[in-house]
């Protein structure tokens, strides 16, 4: 019966064929999962550390395509100054995260964000998260830098970065994308890192603490009020220098991050004056 069986199956039929098809996509769809579990933890730790980059590009601790800091340390150990908080938006307090949380997932996820109405949704981002991660750098003084997460629309997607605050938490110590769709040569130009310095030193927010960063054509003359707040839009790019300029102001501004910047500021504050005494 067997040689029976042999002889009926051709080895260039059709149906030995399809068997041995499904024979391989079975072994290869085996291996390709057991990589893919295999190398998971690996990606996991790449994702943190580009993370990482990120954060202390734009803290200024970090040259672009360098893995070692201004001061010789590496990535790991600059990363050690920061604490990583977790922020209700609302309210400015600190409040409890798992780890491994991420923000702009729980943007999505209506249980634990908020729609946001087109008037309030300069940025166009839809949802905003109800709690968010900032980071802080700390030295033998206290507070050093900030680094906040922002992200908005440009031309053709959303924008991803951090931006960087001094420790008085108004002047801007640096921004950086590390997500985009920007054209290469107009909109992408927000990756030139002469174009970035130009955000060093610019006032986030007016005598009236509101939001208040501009990206012009022409420049206000340098000791004008309006020139604190200024830099330079990106030439040719008309939506990507409105999307960054609105996403930088509503995660300064009272939907993103103002309240806990507020709570921060005041704090500081009335350290200070308990210190004099």
């Amino acid at each position: 019966m067997a040689e029976e069986m042999r002889k009926g199956l051709n080895k260039d039929g059709l149906t030995n064929t399809f068997l041995i098809a499904v024979f391989l996509c079975l072994i290869c769809s085996i291996l390709v999962s057991g990589l893919a579990v295999s190398l998971k933890p690996m990606q996991l730790l790449n994702k943190e550390l580009d993370q990482k980059k990120n954060i202390l590009r734009a803290a200024g601790m970090l040259e672009a395509g360098s893995d070692v800091g201004v001061d010789g340390r590496t990535v790991e150990q600059m990363f050690a100054d920061f604490n990583v908080r977790a922020v209700n938006l609302d309210s400015g307090e600190y409040t409890d995260f798992a780890v491994g949380y991420d923000p702009i997932r729980a943007a999505a996820d209506s249980t634990v964000s908020i729609g946001l109405s087109e008037d309030d949704d300069i940025a166009t981002i839809g949802r905003r998260e109800n709690v968010s991660l900032v980071f802080i750098k700390t030295n033998e003084t206290g507070i050093d830098k900030v680094v906040i997460p922002v992200r908005g629309f440009g031309l053709w997607g959303t924008l991803y970065g951090y931006l960087a605050l001094e420790n008085d938490l108004s002047t801007i110590a640096g921004l950086g994308f590390y997500q985009h769709k920007e054209t290469p040569g107009l909109g992408g130009e927000v990756d030139n890192p002469k174009w970035k310095q130009g955000w060093q030193g610019v006032q986030l927010y007016d005598d009236g603490g509101q939001p208040a960063v501009d990206l012009v054509k022409l420049r206000s003359p340098a000791n004008s009020d309006a020139s604190r707040y200024e830099v330079d839009a990106l030439s040719g790019a008309t939506f990507t220098t409105r999307g960054v300029k609105n996403l930088v102001n509503f995660w300064a501004g009272d939907l993103g991050f103002g309240p806990f910047l507020q709570k921060l500021k005041t704090q500081q504050m009335q350290a200070s004056v308990g210190e004099q005494h």
